[in-house]
């Protein structure tokens, strides 16, 4: 089906939402683009950006290039992500540091409502598929309860870190902002990023170059890790598809411990603006939460997360049939 410009506006606003979630640990920008109807395309297209392009390049030239790159598509879906992550990044870690329960109630019926509509996708569900979903529950359960550690800000690492990350990002479930965090990078590359902002308000060009640098190595191993991870999940859509989707709603399952409102702060730590943050949680029951609860609150926020998947399904099928 040929795409017109309001299609990629659509898109481009999925890459804002994707660039959102992607900036909160726990919340996997792989899950917007699942249930916004855009995953396997962006798998797809990222799997056909190979050496075949600058063949198409010397007999077709830029125009047949484009297209059998999806530059279009890329273009406006990165675009919505940098702008996003740009804009966003300030002010969701504001919100996640004074409205935990209510960010992370959001999030939590955003997630139940992409496994409902996920599952509705798959076909046959066999032994295979739900030893996949048991060991994708497990594996992301197992995730959110690791304890973080703090690393060197070198060059190196944030290549490393951009690498692993960046797979867990495109993974719904699991949270690429959650693996930095573990990775002990989360804090370096946010407020890299901030500082870049920043730094072009200011026009501060020694500022902007040191920001760039330490985004560009984290980039170069993104860019890595995507291609590499993107030809992997597209061998397995291609040929075992309910099992991969079994296996990534297991993902997103085992992510709603991270996301769930109410934590017991175990341990503390103190961050780069010398403010003590949470640095190991437990999800605990609403009645056993040391503050205000905000039940109903948080029931009413869960309840436009999950509206507010249940809407994107219904614009994306609706243009599906025009």
């Amino acid at each position: 089906m040929r795409k017109i410009f309001p299609d990629y506006l659509l898109i481009l606003l999925k890459g804002i939402a994707m660039g959102a979630a992607d900036v909160v640990p726990g919340v996997s920008g792989g899950t917007i683009a699942f249930i916004s109807g855009i995953y396997q395309e962006l798998i797809d297209s990222i799997n056909g950006i190979n050496i075949s392009l600058i063949k198409t390049l010397k007999k077709e030239g830029i125009k047949a290039t484009w297209k059998q790159a999806n530059g279009s598509f890329l273009l406006a879906l990165l675009t919505g992500i940098g702008i996003s992550i740009l804009t966003f990044s300030k002010i969701i870690t504001h919100l996640l540091e004074t409205q935990p329960i209510m960010v992370w109630s959001f999030f939590f019926g955003l997630i139940i409502a992409s496994v409902l509509l996920i599952w509705k996708q798959i076909t046959s569900l066999k032994l295979v598929s739900i030893l996949a979903l048991i060991i994708g529950v497990i594996l992301a359960y197992y995730i959110t309860i690791i304890k973080p550690v703090s690393s060197p800000e070198s060059y190196s690492y944030l290549f490393l870190s951009g690498f692993i990350a960046i797979i867990a990002m495109i993974l719904p479930g699991i949270s690429g902002a959650f693996i930095l965090l573990l990775m002990g990078s989360y804090e370096s590359v946010i407020g890299t990023i901030n500082q870049f902002r920043e730094a072009l308000t200011q026009m501060n060009t020694e500022l902007i170059s040191t920001s760039l640098m330490k985004l560009g190595a984290f980039a170069i191993g993104a860019i890595i890790g995507l291609k590499t991870f993107s030809k992997i999940l597209h061998w397995m859509f291609e040929h075992h598809k309910n099992t991969t989707l079994a296996m990534l709603i297991g993902f997103m399952i085992g992510s709603l411990n991270k996301v769930w409102p109410w934590k017991q702060v175990l341990e503390t730590r103190i961050n780069s603006h010398g403010k003590t943050v949470p640095f190991l949680e437990k999800s605990i029951l609403p009645q056993d939460f040391n503050g205000d609860a905000q039940i109903i609150l948080a029931v009413l926020l869960a309840i436009l997360g999950f509206l507010v998947i249940y809407g994107m399904e219904k614009v994306a099928a609706r243009l599906e049939k025009k």
